[in-house]
């Protein structure tokens, strides 16, 4: 008895392990080359998509992971590389209010007031890929976030209609980074889950013309 539960256990985490990489593989072979470091190659798009994060401070220090895009999103501006910038995060806490933090230090970084708008309903990714084509009238899109992140969001974005491209912001430290890579793999497999229920944004609302 004892070893039937032991294969039965090892099949298991032999099939989820199988799952983990067969779907880390097909977002990585199918966004290859669709991401950029270096702010002279990559191509210009009318709007830049800049992904929130949770939170502005993580353990009382400045998040990395924060800190980069907005860097990131500013250096694009300048460049020339894009246009506008949409901030898309969630507001869903009393707390804490994603689009605003950003646009705050977007604007003291040089971006126009008038150049940057906000999706307050960006709560996860999904909703903010499918919201920016269907609330914000976007046919193609440069995704700012890490690399990581951007090439699930990359994924996600053409499987629902948007044509994407990513500029990579600067990863942090493994130090700041190993959690929320290893989050990273498992929230690759719920890309599949979502796309194969047809999982739709938390909310719509009216449409806004970015210009």
């Amino acid at each position: 008895m004892k070893k039937k539960i032991g294969y039965a256990c090892l099949i298991i985490l032999i099939s989820f392990s199988l799952v983990l990489i067969v779907c880390n593989m097909t977002i990585e072979l199918g966004t290859m080359g669709k991401t950029y470091g270096d702010i002279d190659q990559i191509p210009k798009n009318k709007v830049g998509l800049v992904l929130g994060t949770s939170n502005k401070l993580l353990g009382g220090k400045s998040n990395p992971y924060y800190t980069n895009r907005i860097t990131a999103t500013i250096s694009l501006f300048k460049a020339g590389k894009i246009d506008y910038v949409l901030v898309s995060g969630d507001n869903g806490t009393p707390y804490y209010n994603e689009p605003i933090v950003f646009k705050k230090d977007l604007v003291k970084g040089g971006i126009p007031e008038e150049c940057i708008f906000l999706d307050f309903a960006g709560f996860r990714t999904l909703d903010s890929m499918v919201r920016a084509k269907v609330i914000f009238g976007l046919d193609q899109v440069t995704v700012i976030s890490q690399k990581f992140h951007n090439k699930r969001a990359i994924y996600l974005a053409e499987k629902k209609g948007l044509k994407a491209i990513g500029y990579n912001a600067e990863n942090p430290s493994l130090k700041h980074g190993l959690k929320i890579k290893i989050r990273e793999y498992f929230a690759r497999v719920k890309v599949f889950i979502d796309i194969a229920l047809n999982i739709q944004p938390k909310f719509y609302g009216e449409h806004i013309t970015i210009e």
